[in-house]
Order: C-alpha cells, then structure tokens, then sequence
C-alpha cells in the first residue's frame, strides 16, 4: 500500500505519488466546453459520468456502449495510483514486450492528453475542488455529486479490496476508523463535501446527491440537462433511464471496469460496479459503529446547513 501525505490547508491524505503531479493538476489548462464530473470516491462517479456524457452527446447510446468510460473522460488524478506495487502487479502478469506496452500506458498522463484533445472534453476528478485549478469555475461547468458518508465508507472499503496494488485488506471496522480520522485517499471526507456545497450558487456548479439521483432519475436527468444546455425528449429520458438500471449497468463492458481484470489488477471476488443502492451500511455497521458515525455526522454539520437526503433521523 502506497505511503500517504498531507496536502493543503486542509490537510488532505493522498497517496505520495500525488506529489509528482499535483501542479501540474493544479495548473491544468481548462477551456471553456470542458465538463468536469467532480466527487468524492464512491459516491456515484461512473454512474454521473455515464449520464452526464449522453445527455451532452445526445444521447448517442451506440457510441456510449462501444468506447470504454475512461476513453471517453480523462482521469486526471490516475498515475498517483501507478506506484511501484502497481507494477509489480503487472510484471507477474506480463513479460518482455506486453509488460512495457502496459507501462507505457500507464506513463500516459490524462493532463497531457487533455492538451491534446479536441472540443468537447470530459474531466473525472476525486481531487477535492481547492486543489484544482482556481479558475475551474470560471471556465467550465462541473457537475459534483455527494453521497452519505456511510454508503461512501462500505463502497471505498470493497473498491480498496478490488484494486490489488492497494492491497487493502483489513475488516470494514477498521477501514471504517481509517475512513473517519482522515486517513484514507482525500480526506476529511466532510472538508471535501462543504468545499462544493459552499459553491453550489454557482452558475458554473451543480452540486447533486445520490440519493436524489436513485430516487428520481429522470428529474435529475432534466436538472442535469438544464445545466449543460440541453432540452432532452421524454423518449431519450426514458431511454436513459432503462441504459442506467442497475443490472444493465454492470452487465455494460465500457463502464464496468472488467478490462482490467486481465492485467491481474482485480481481486477475485470484487466488482467495480456492486448495488447501486443506498442505505447498504446498515448490513455493515453495528451499533457502536451506528453511534459513532451518527455523533462524527453531527459534530462534521453542526455549522454548516449542509443536509443530506438520507440522513433525516439525524437531529443535528
């Protein structure tokens, strides 16, 4: 597992290799019909990519199924995971030439090839918004979505077990400790969250909640249409829809992450797209750990009027 750092003011954790890349994140060069897809890990990205990219192409489903997720947006924040476990991990897999054709992929960098991407451009990015370039929302239009922190928690805990170069494979209690002391990639989760919530009047932000976007799709397919300028028929509503159900979604080869199995990066019995649903912590949480995050919730929204949908038995 990589050695992490402190970044920013807000003493952000991020794996060391971020190091490398951090300015020149920070200093990205950003046009105009960029859409940049922000969040904080595991709190409906692909799902809000996916949806985000169909309405601004719209709603060219053929060309969504046939191009992998990460072809169609550049992850900007990617190589700080290509440590030198994650080649260790390949060079079992691969020898001689297969294995520099994998690295040289890897060497690739997503702020090189934006600069060399033609109009218009997709951005993915879990990196928290004080550290992306300063006139992000001056230039182009992101769309940020929060999720429930326990939800986020579980979903982080099996994505940490999916990817082996992370090699993560502690008991939920424990991830979930690391998760809440601002020990895992890119927390404080709650500093991450109010960074876009303080945001979210303006013109250029959209700032959503899953539990919105699982209760009520198709409402949030016209919020999300609105703010890119597009004037969706209730046929395409619909047909997106039925594209974003849960099973048609795992079952999808451009989304679901099942390419990268065969570099042996993958744990068996892992998926990149799992439920889909919310209020799964509750199957992992017991009743000191339900009390714990309910007084870590409270304690983290005192001050701020930052609600969450789902956490109405909550009184802070």
């Amino acid at each position: 597992m990589s050695k992490f750092i402190r970044i920013g003011p807000k003493g952000y954790s991020a794996p060391k290799e971020y190091e490398k890349y951090a300015a020149s994140i920070y200093n990205m060069p950003l046009r105009p019909r960029d859409t940049v897809v922000a969040t904080y890990q595991r709190s409906g990205t692909t799902m809000t990519q996916e949806l985000v990219w169909l309405i601004a192409k719209d709603f060219d489903f053929e060309t969504a199924k046939s191009t992998l997720l990460t072809q169609r947006y550049q992850f900007v924040e990617m190589p700080m995971f290509i440590d030198d476990e994650a080649k260790k991990v390949v060079e079992k897999q691969f020898t001689g030439e297969k294995a520099e054709e994998m690295f040289k992929i890897f060497e690739m960098l997503p702020v090189e090839i934006l600069a060399k991407t033609p109009d218009p451009r997709f951005i993915k990015t879990h990196v928290p918004l004080s550290l992306l370039p300063p006139n992000l929302l001056d230039t182009t239009k992101v769309v940020y979505v929060a999720r429930d922190p326990r939800d986020v928690a579980v979903s982080s805990y099996h994505h940490a077990k999916l990817f082996v170069p992370i090699g993560l494979y502690s008991d939920f209690k424990q991830f979930w400790n690391m998760f809440i002391n601002g020990l895992f990639t890119f927390t404080p989760y709650f500093e991450h969250i109010k960074e876009a919530w303080e945001k979210r009047h303006h013109p250029n932000l959209l700032f959503l909640f899953y539990e919105d976007l699982k209760k009520d799709l198709p409402s949030n397919i016209r919020r999300i249409a609105k703010f890119l300028g597009k004037e969706p028929s209730e046929e395409q509503i619909l047909g997106l829809c039925d594209h974003m159900k849960i099973d048609n979604f795992k079952n999808n080869k451009a989304v679901n992450f099942e390419d990268m199995r065969v570099c042996g990066l993958l744990a068996e019995g892992e998926r990149f797209i799992r439920q889909g649903k919310s209020g799964g912590w509750r199957d992992y949480f017991d009743e000191e750990m339900t009390k714990q995050a309910e007084s870590w919730i409270i304690e983290n929204l005192r001050d701020t009027d930052l609600r969450f949908p789902s956490m109405q038995d909550i009184q802070i």
